[in-house]
């Protein structure tokens, strides 16, 4: 069975993680996705570890299935006119270098178009193209800072905090995958091809959401507030007896219904509590009371009684409890599979789940230069280049 984007070719010239991310969703969609490193494999994450299985990085292994993977120096003449013949029989090229880099290896997107005038080419950046940072590198690190996203997480004991995960380089990727995706169907009206630039800055920003509206429209700046919400009231993290659990209380309908399963039903008609705006005035009063009655029973007994009255609710899980969750295993989010070089692997799978065209794992996440005997073969091109 096809994927959604058979057909397709996409020429990857991204490394670490928010281009990486991107093509091998469009490789979990069905397209071609041929990976493009110099000599020796030029993408950082191969090295970035432990975890390590005979000597093949989990980290590279998140972001790199169903891809073919060449070896083509660059710096070369060779190098560029074998991305040339390539981009003759593309869709989609795609890069996260530094601006300015393309165009000094010949392959900015002037040059290509005139090669192939239906081309999608996507720049990924950390600032842009354009505007005064336009030459910084950019790090998800550093932009998680320089978003505001750090200033609006963790709270005032903590000071500024990252996430968990390299979020903006996720969603860059996913931006740049809705931008690769829109250009090709907008492609099949006009006929031509265009460039996306996509910075991982702008992503951020974007990423604001209900937090910059708020700022926008009142001038007041945000501060951290931990695992409270800025706008809804109870939605948050509570102790309970043996653990702690997310509340997520939407409305004033569920406020109402957790009251009485509290105990507490004069809370829901307290003129300070009733309405959500009420609540959010005299959260500091609020909050201290319902995590008094919550500290009196397990999780377990709290889940049944939220679930039994239609109140959002969840534990929160580590890792391992993620890993075991039936729900996950239900909806196949886990694969296993058989790497040539790290053997028996374990990899996330797609959340992506199509009817017709389900997503599928066609190709490992491949060794560097793994396919260079087969595509340079295809281009009639020798294989002149080390793996």
């Amino acid at each position: 069975m096809s994927g959604a984007l058979a057909n397709i070719r996409v020429l990857d010239l991204t490394r670490v993680l928010a281009g990486p991310y991107c093509t091998m969703i469009l490789g979990d969609l069905g397209a071609e996705v041929i990976k493009v490193e110099a000599p020796g494999g030029s993408d950082e994450t191969r090295k970035w570890g432990p975890p390590f299985q005979n000597d093949v990085s989990a980290y590279y292994l998140c972001a790199n299935r169903n891809k073919k993977s060449i070896t083509v120096d660059l710096k070369s003449d060779e190098g560029i006119s074998v991305i040339k013949e390539l981009v003759k029989e593309s869709d989609v090229i795609i890069n996260n270098f530094k601006s300015g880099t393309m165009q000094r290896f010949g392959l900015d997107y002037e040059t290509l178009a005139e090669l192939n005038s239906r081309i999608v080419y996507c720049s990924i950046t950390g600032f842009g193209e354009t505007g005064p940072n336009k030459d910084m590198p950019g790090y998800d690190f550093i932009i998680q800072a320089m978003s505001g996203l750090m200033s609006i997480t963790g709270d005032e004991e903590s000071g500024p905090q990252k996430l968990g995960v390299a979020i903006t380089d996720i969603l860059t990727g996913l931006y740049a995958c809705i931008g690769i995706q829109g250009a090709l169907l907008e492609r099949t009206v006009s006929g031509k091809g265009q460039k996306l630039d996509i910075s991982l800055y702008d992503t951020a920003v974007s990423s604001l959401v209900n937090i910059g509206s708020n700022y926008l429209m009142s001038g007041k700046i945000p501060t951290a507030l931990g695992n409270n919400h800025a706008n809804i009231v109870p939605y948050q993290t509570f102790q309970t007896l043996d653990g702690e659990m997310v509340i997520a209380v939407g409305n004033d309908h569920q406020f109402s219904a957790l009251c009485s399963i509290l105990g507490k039903p004069e809370y829901g008609v307290d003129e300070r509590f009733r309405t959500n705006p009420d609540r959010v005035e005299y959260r500091e009063i609020l909050v201290p009371l319902l995590q008094d009655i919550f500290s009196t029973e397990p999780t377990a007994y709290w889940q049944i009684k939220c679930h039994e009255n239609n109140i959002p609710c969840g534990p929160i899980q580590n890792i391992e409890e993620v890993a075991n969750d039936p729900q996950l295993h239900a909806r196949d989010m886990f694969i296993d599979y058989e790497h040539p070089t790290a053997g028996a692997i374990k990899m996330i799978g797609s959340p992506l789940k199509l009817s017709r065209t389900p997503v599928t794992v066609k190709h490992h996440p491949p060794d560097a230069g793994e396919h260079n005997e087969d595509i340079l073969t295809q281009l009639g091109k020798k294989n002149n280049f080390r793996r």
